[in-house]
């Protein structure tokens, strides 16, 4: 499972002959070269694009935590008409593609009224399009984490609830005191894999976004390819820096992210 890894690394600490020639190929370095790393990271401004994405993922992480858990936490303990018919829908969500809805996606960031340029009819401007609030805000909540969380809140007795009804919490009062210090396995796995589909997103910001200032360090990955030609040792290099933040995220928390995964998938 880790040979991928190791050989992207081999590669790049190799000298650019030992990649493009076919008759010196050898899956250890030659020459162990790690200045591919420093001469990667300066063809390209990527104290931008590493920015975008730190605060692009850290704001979707912390605001999918909340309002997924919020939502999980209403669909499992309270009652309210049409819970069941609106966790359908959440379902169906589950089997689309965002492949499939990436058009209309572009439309609704595109009309945004007031901001781009736009009237108050959505016309006349670029809306929401190259900017935060584009790679943002549709990203805070969504199906698969809705639906972890709420399997996740059924797990609790429901003793719990009617404990805290006889004390005198009402249901936002209970999310916040009771369940929301005892989220922490849920909160890890939901966090690692928010951390890792946004961080790695490629489709969605390449359409959302066309400004330099504005491309995550998976678009910048893009500045080491040009017409019939790679410069692998560069790609390499820079992946593999792009890689570190993902595998620190998982490092940290893989505990609770295996713990969060049994408990909420096997209800």
């Amino acid at each position: 499972m880790m040979l991928p890894f190791i050989g992207m690394v081999f590669t790049a600490l190799k000298a650019s002959d030992e990649i493009y020639l076919a008759n010196s190929f050898s899956f250890f370095p030659k020459a162990w070269r790690i200045a591919n790393f420093i001469e990667a990271m300066n063809l390209a401004p990527w104290h931008r694009y590493f920015t975008n994405s730190f605060f692009i993922t850290f704001v979707v992480v912390i605001g999918s935590l909340f309002f997924n858990s919020f939502a999980g936490y209403s669909f499992a303990r309270l009652k309210f008409p049409g819970r069941d018919f609106l966790f359908f829908f959440i379902l169906i969500g589950l089997m689309v593609p965002p492949q499939v809805t990436i058009i209309p996606q572009f439309l609704i960031m595109r009309a945004m009224p007031f901001f781009g340029g736009n009237n108050w009819l959505g016309q006349g401007g670029t809306g929401w399009l190259d900017t935060y609030y584009a790679l943002i805000i549709p990203a805070l909540s969504g199906s698969i984490g809705i639906f972890l969380c709420r399997q996740f809140y059924l797990g609790f007795p429901k003793a719990l609830d009617e404990a805290a009804r006889i004390d005198g919490c009402s249901p936002f009062r209970a999310y916040f005191m009771i369940y929301m210090p005892a989220s922490k396995p849920i909160y890890a796995s939901l966090g690692i894999l928010k951390t890792v589909a946004v961080w790695n997103d490629f489709f969605y910001p390449l359409v959302m976004t066309n400004s330099e200032k504005m491309r995550t360090v998976q678009l910048g990955l893009q500045v080491y390819r040009s017409s019939g030609t790679v410069q692998w040792e560069y790609l390499m290099a820079a992946t593999t820096i792009v890689t570190i933040p993902v595998l620190i995220v998982f490092l940290c928390f893989q505990r609770y992210f295996v713990q969060g995964i049994m408990t909420s998938g096997i209800k």
